[in-house]
């Protein structure tokens, strides 16, 4: 349940729509449901305005669809990053999508986008982590828009994309081998940057750590960097950058 749902279901009682034991009925799990194995924090949306998401890795299939059917009850949404194929076969919601690049299921995005975070990347094999990022900025309500494969090693490549620059109100920058698209994109302009370094490169990337320290590094200022691989937390920071003065 978010802050809007919760203002909702207080106007309908407040007109006489809804009765108090319903909007009793419907807030009863205010603030978390205990299903023994997951305490499912329904209240996490009206405290930070981001709904508690899914972690799925190393979880049930049928503890995943249980704590992902509670929230859809209770809030008409869900999001599930490092999700599998099955888990969402075994859903079986028609409204339900599932990216299978980055592994994300969600029922209930927000309709009403606004803003524009524009979502780059070097290379076409950081693509998986920067849609992680994407879709949870969109599934959360921000405004999209994707520049794919321009990192330096053909920087012309994202020079001539000058006036979706200059669209942008946040950017998310994703970058694996050395890292260092985020400083050459942070060196073109005055827009908040969200860097994501990935696990894509040879020996000495160890696994992205490279990435990292070149970003953590860069002579750039105001970058901000997040984890490896970590495109779900660049879509919920560049979200809470784009929505400022918004709402």
């Amino acid at each position: 349940m978010d802050s809007k749902k919760l203002k909702s279901v207080l106007a309908d009682v407040k007109s006489g729509k809804t009765s108090i034991d319903k909007a009793l009925d419907i807030m009863k799990h205010l603030p978390y449901e205990d299903f023994d194995f997951a305490k499912i924090d329904h209240h996490r949306g009206i405290r930070t305005d981001i709904p508690e998401v899914i972690f799925a890795r190393n979880k049930k299939t049928e503890d995943v669809i249980t704590i992902a059917r509670s929230m859809l009850r209770k809030s008409g949404r869900f999001l599930i990053t490092k999700a599998s194929e099955e888990m969402y076969r075994e859903l079986k919601l028609k409204k339900a999508k599932f990216y299978p690049e980055s592994k994300i299921i969600f029922c209930g995005e927000s309709r009403n986008k606004i803003g524009n975070i524009l979502i780059i990347t070097a290379g076409t094999s950081d693509i998986p982590v920067a849609e992680e990022a994407e879709v949870t900025a969109s599934f959360l309500g921000s405004k999209t828009e994707r520049l794919y494969d321009v990192g330096v090693a053909g920087l012309h490549r994202l020079l001539n994309h000058k006036k979706l620059l200059q669209k942008a109100r946040v950017y998310v920058v994703v970058a694996g081998m050395e890292g260092a698209l985020p400083s050459v994109v942070g060196g073109l302009t005055d827009k908040p940057l969200v860097a994501v370094p990935t696990s894509v490169g040879y020996g000495t990337s160890f696994g992205g750590l490279t990435a990292l320290f070149s970003m953590l590094n860069s002579c750039v200022p105001g970058i901000a960097v997040v984890n490896i691989d970590n495109g779900f937390g660049a879509g919920c920071l560049s979200h809470r950058i784009n929505m400022l003065g918004l709402k």
